[in-house]
């Protein structure tokens, strides 16, 4: 029962954590950026800027129904500067 939750929480760590999961010459090289500062930010400032890095934004109370342009972003995992790769998440409160 437990196997496809572990599946899916390797499958979103070991890339963050650089670990190939197979030949290294079938590896797809992904470009690695500095995580933006989204600290500060309003929700839809954040989705901007995530969108044009190429990064996942992913909100913390998304269930509950949020005003994008008064909300504004307290905290983020991981921190701003943080070097990433591209495609990355990025979790925001």
């Amino acid at each position: 029962m437990a196997a496809p939750v572990g599946g899916q929480i390797f499958s979103e760590i070991l890339p963050y954590l650089e670990v190939s999961q197979g030949n290294a010459e079938e590896v797809e090289t992904v470009e690695e950026i500095g995580t933006p500062d989204f600290v500060g930010k309003t929700l839809e400032e954040a989705s901007k800027i995530a969108k044009e890095s190429e990064i996942e934004l992913v909100i913390e109370n998304e269930e509950e129904e949020l005003d994008k342009q008064n909300t504004i972003v307290k905290e983020q995992v991981p921190k701003a500067g943080i070097i990433i790769k591209r495609g990355s998440k990025v979790y925001v409160k």
